[in-house]
């Protein structure tokens, strides 16, 4: 027989009255459709003013709905961002603070909370967060990062293997799932592709795409890290040179060295993963289609991110984890007619911990007391609280990790400040570093420099700015229940 504990009692009794309370005043529980890509950069979304690409399907979003500039992951690395999307919280509270940590199963989350508010709810596709997905009525999930190509599904502990490309079969199976639904009751639908995620295999009908083309490069693909931090120049992410024949897709020629690779492998890169974004932006408008032909998209809440930024040749790199704008910011398009003007814009810092609570919020149930991000509702409808954050916090704790080498590191971002302090040590370094040096310490003004090109701490100038942030920056990090290193 089964048995409910008092919390959930509690909770089925709140969320009828919810229920009760929304029918009285006309106002259904919207359905919501959360879309998230893996490692799909802001600015190869047309919407962002993309200059390599255009995204028409994801733009319909922005277009009816609001497009956030400054939405912010807290830790820049895929499961540890799908972790705080889910459970509203920080790495060090909710224990994936790395790619080889466990979600938990028993640990509470959005889809559980919507669940228990009457939410029929839905994962599809890349989990990647180890344990078997609780809290959902239907899942059918990637092995670990999954493949491209005739890749296998586990689909309630079994696995099978489909033939076809895998941004086609996630999509396939969401709308399989939306057709066959109780009607009755709204629903929470996670859709979450692979793509454009590393080794960056197109769809076959793409991979001639952008052949013949040049792909503009991003003013600082030369970047050769003057000024900043010891452990940045040491990171393994440089295009072309921390590269493999799989990325490229042929073999890297041999004479080819320094700028010149760095250029020569740019192109076949970034053409092979704007190849996959495609691919994306083909089965978004799929799902999109679905909602208008079904009459739910006028009470639906659809959603598509990433589950963080991505370098596409910035600094010269690729990947993510390191603090800088390209990795840091996650695209954020957000449509919901009902509540949301359609074509506007939001420059508030928002982070991926608030997802969980902006969703609780449209449901109109209430976030759990251990959820530590906050519900901005009222600000992409256009009333942003006075007391809304001027700052987040960072901290990305995977230390020189045995490919990229990225040190642990936190800081704090402002509107105009970016401070960063390096307190993982890079490798073939001995001892610690010295507290308070350029070694482990950056500073970039994002009104003067927004690519972030030029180290400021050093500069006694600024000491003023420096002793605010860092001010701050112990504020926000005791406010998240975090300690220094």
């Amino acid at each position: 027989m089964m048995t409910h504990s008092r919390r959930d009692l509690l909770a089925m009794f709140a969320s009828t009255a919810v229920l009760r309370t929304a029918a009285a005043a006309g106002r259904p529980q919207p359905n919501i459709l959360y879309i998230m890509a893996d490692d799909h950069a802001s600015h190869a979304i047309s919407a962002y003013g993309s200059a390599i690409n255009r995204t028409p399907n994801l733009d319909r979003i922005a277009q009816g709905g609001v497009r956030l500039t400054n939405c912010f992951c807290t830790n820049s690395i895929c499961t540890p961002s799908r972790a705080a999307i889910l459970t509203g919280q920080y790495s060090h509270r909710n224990g994936v603070y790395t790619l080889d940590d466990k979600l938990d199963p028993k640990h509470n989350h959005v889809a559980k909370e919507l669940q228990r508010g009457g939410y029929q709810t839905a994962m599809i596709g890349k989990w990647h967060l180890a344990t078997d997905p609780t809290g959902f009525d239907y899942w059918n999930i990637l092995p670990g990062q999954g493949v491209y190509y005739d890749p296998t599904f586990i689909k309630f502990g079994e696995r099978k293997k489909y033939t076809g490309y895998c941004t086609d079969l996630i999509t396939d199976f969401t709308l399989d799932w939306l057709k066959q639904r109780d009607a009755k009751k709204p629903f929470f639908a996670m859709c979450h592709h692979k793509a454009p995620h590393r080794p960056w295999q197109p769809a076959p009908k793409y991979k001639d795409l952008f052949n013949g083309q040049t792909i503009p490069e991003p003013s600082n693909l030369y970047d050769h890290y003057e000024g900043k931090a010891r452990a940045v120049a040491d990171v393994k992410m440089r295009v072309g040179e921390n590269m493999t024949r799989t990325d490229v897709k042929q073999d890297i020629p041999a004479d080819l060295h320094g700028d010149a690779l760095r250029k020569w492998a740019y192109q076949l890169y970034i053409k092979d993963y704007l190849r996959c974004i495609q691919s994306v932006d083909d089965n978004v408008g799929r799902l999109l289609d679905y909602l208008d032909a079904e009459g739910l998209a006028s009470n639906t809440v659809v959603v598509y991110t990433s589950d963080q930024g991505f370098y596409l040749g910035d600094h010269g790199w690729f990947d993510k984890r390191l603090m800088y704008e390209e990795a840091l910011r996650m695209p954020f398009l957000m449509r919901y007619p009902a509540g949301i003007k359609a074509g506007s814009v939001n420059r508030d810092i928002v982070l991926n911990i608030d997802f969980a609570e902006t969703f609780l919020d449209y449901a109109g149930l209430k976030a759990p007391a251990d959820m530590q991000g906050r519900s901005f509702r009222a600000n992409v409808e256009g009333h942003t609280p006075k007391d809304w954050r001027k700052g987040m916090y960072y901290r990305y704790w995977m230390h020189n990790d045995g490919d990229h080498h990225v040190p642990g590191h936190y800081g704090i971002r402002t509107d105009r400040w970016k401070l960063i302090y390096y307190y993982g040590k890079p490798l073939g370094m001995t001892g610690a570093h010295p507290p308070d040096t350029e070694a482990a310490w950056e500073l970039y003004d994002l009104r003067h420099d927004p690519r972030e090109m030029k180290n400021l701490y050093p500069d006694a100038k600024y000491g003023r700015v420096v002793r605010e942030l860092k001010g701050e920056l112990e504020r926000l990090q005791r406010e998240a229940g975090d300690a220094p290193a």
